[in-house]
């Protein structure tokens, strides 16, 4: 029986990750399956594992890298620091199921974080505060820069309000990067609300959304002169990660 990996968060219509790893798997002639596991409660998580025999590993998405961990029997050292996780490993053995939460977003985003903006380091923006923003922040700490969160209802030291961005403030920002759900599929008009008008040729806008690949928040950074990039570098590389986990956890 082929062992069976797949990727759990809500909604998941926006996701590639199927089509890669399948597509992945026929190339390689790797005897698995990649499935899409939309979960509305992430209490469904403990019905799903013990109901896939084969089932050997699961990425995680929106909303669910932070709410899964108390289902975890273990993190790794940097998934724990980060406190998120969007790679799991699986093992069923003698009647006992052991899950073991990692996170492959950081070393992806710093990989692509260097190929985009080089060695330098700088003040950086982060929108969102969810998971994928932990692993951002952990890489910026990691790397020295100085960086924001930026929240619709901001609580908690260092994350401020999207009215509080002024001109003056972006005019010292050199790197501005999305991790909300904001412009993704199907919702692509969508966009952060940050004060587009004051961009210019110097900042650097990193998308975490990949589908589309030319969203709203890149359109407009573009139209002023910045430069943009957007999450789906990151996702094959996060991507092969998890994989080597997988195979490393056999």
């Amino acid at each position: 029986m082929a062992s069976t990996y797949g990727l759990i968060g809500f909604p998941l219509g926006h996701s590639f990750s199927k089509i890669y790893f399948n597509k992945k798997f026929a190339i390689e002639n790797i005897d698995a399956i990649y499935n899409l596991y939309p979960l509305e409660n992430i209490d469904n998580i403990v019905k799903l594992v013990a109901d896939i025999p084969y089932l050997k590993g699961l990425n995680v998405t929106i909303p669910y890298k932070q709410k899964i961990i108390p289902f975890l029997s273990k993190l790794s050292p940097e998934a724990s620091q980060i406190n998120a996780v969007n790679t799991i490993t699986i093992v069923k053995q003698n009647g006992q199921i052991a899950l073991t939460g990692y996170n492959t977003d950081a070393p992806a985003f710093q990989s692509e974080l260097t190929d985009f903006y080089g060695c330098n380091t700088g003040r950086a923006l982060i929108l969102g505060t969810g998971g994928a923003s932990a692993a951002v922040a952990y890489i910026l700490g990691k790397l020295n820069w100085k960086f924001s969160f930026v929240s619709r209802n901001p609580q908690g030291n260092n994350i401020i309000g999207y009215n509080e961005i002024t001109e003056s403030f972006i005019e010292n920002i050199d790197l501005i990067v999305n991790t909300t759900p904001a412009g993704m599929f199907p919702k692509i008009g969508d966009a952060p609300g940050i004060p587009y008008q004051y961009l210019k040729s110097k900042h650097y806008l990193f998308d975490l959304v990949y589908n589309p690949e030319n969203t709203t928040f890149m359109k407009e950074g573009s139209a002023r002169g910045a430069k943009v990039r957007n999450g789906l570098g990151m996702l094959h590389k996060q991507a092969e990660l998890a994989w080597n986990i997988w195979q490393s956890d056999k």
